[in-house]
């Protein structure tokens, strides 16, 4: 770790990697609990229409990708909610057109390959002291209007009908959640890319989920472990030549396996703690016993 840290680009990627471990695992909390795992999913592969189309105009594509997944959240809401139609279908339909959008645009656009691969898979190695005050700049807001509704928002995750009878603005806060999981997505494609964004929007407090029931303690676990795993995986591919993103990613799939395995809510945890105790409360045989046993 010392030795990576010698490089000012490693110093910022390390940075990079912090922020965004600590925002993707606090929105992870609400998506996990809210049931949106595929909404994060759909958001974060329609950003591609918004980078693809950014990139044709000549425009900054992080921006253009945030209004464009921005957009694309507010319609999935809308659909949904007012259209008759189930979460998931309203999501693989413009989740579909999105990626599909952005694929025509980039037909359209010329020496795109190198830009575009760099928004698919992320690149943290390249972030520069820019980035690092826009992920905290937006990041920082996004905590904020979390912070401030949490209570709101925690309790619209359980009991939607309970919480609009006491007089929470559920739809407000429904479109408000799925405009910070929208720019979340967004400022993560710099660390693990499009493609792999989703992943910490879900996995994190799916791992915390697995280790406690308090919210409290999901959401600090959150954090550790989604800070865990981009440190983590930020150091690996530093150390063994792999990609950044993807390291990052498959490090957090690990750790929610372990997690998994070992989790009380489990039946093998159950399964390895009774074959422990029954091991200890065995009497050890004597050499007595043992001759007797013997034929």
């Amino acid at each position: 770790m010392t030795d990576m840290l010698a490089y000012e680009f490693m110093q910022r990627a390390l940075l990079a990697g912090i922020i965004i471990g600590v925002l993707c695992s606090f929105v992870s909390f609400f998506v996990v609990l809210k049931r949106l795992s595929f909404v994060g999913v759909g958001i974060s592969h329609s950003a591609l229409g918004g980078v693809a189309l950014g990139l044709y105009l000549g425009l900054e594509p992080v921006l253009t990708g945030g209004l464009f997944a921005v957009a694309v959240a507010w319609a999935i809401g809308f659909v949904s909610r007012h259209g008759q139609i189930q979460e998931d279908v309203s999501i693989g339909i413009f989740f579909s057109a999105a990626m599909a959008f952005g694929i025509v645009v980039m037909g359209f656009t010329k020496g795109y390959y190198a830009d575009l691969l760099s928004f698919l898979f992320g690149n943290i190695l390249a972030v520069t002291t820019t980035d690092l005050w826009v992920l905290t700049g937006v990041g920082g807001v996004v905590l904020i209007l979390l912070g401030l509704f949490f209570k709101e928002l925690l309790l619209t995750c359980f009991d939607e009908e309970s919480a609009r009878v006491g007089g929470v603005p559920v739809d407000q806060l429904y479109y408000l959640l799925l405009t910070c999981i929208a720019v979340t997505v967004v400022i993560a494609v710099k660390v693990v890319g499009i493609i792999l964004a989703s992943a910490l929007l879900v996995i994190p407090a799916a791992a915390a989920h697995e280790i406690t029931g308090n919210f409290r303690r999901m959401l600090l676990v959150s954090v550790i472990l989604g800070v865990l795993a981009t440190t983590g995986g930020l150091s690996l591919s530093y150390q063994f030549d792999l990609a950044s993103g993807a390291t990052i990613v498959l490090l957090a799939s690990l750790i929610f396996l372990g997690v998994l395995t070992f989790s009380p809510r489990r039946k093998l945890f159950q399964q390895l703690k009774n074959m422990l105790s029954k091991t200890k409360g065995q009497p050890e045989k004597t050499a007595g016993q043992v001759s007797k046993s013997v034929p």
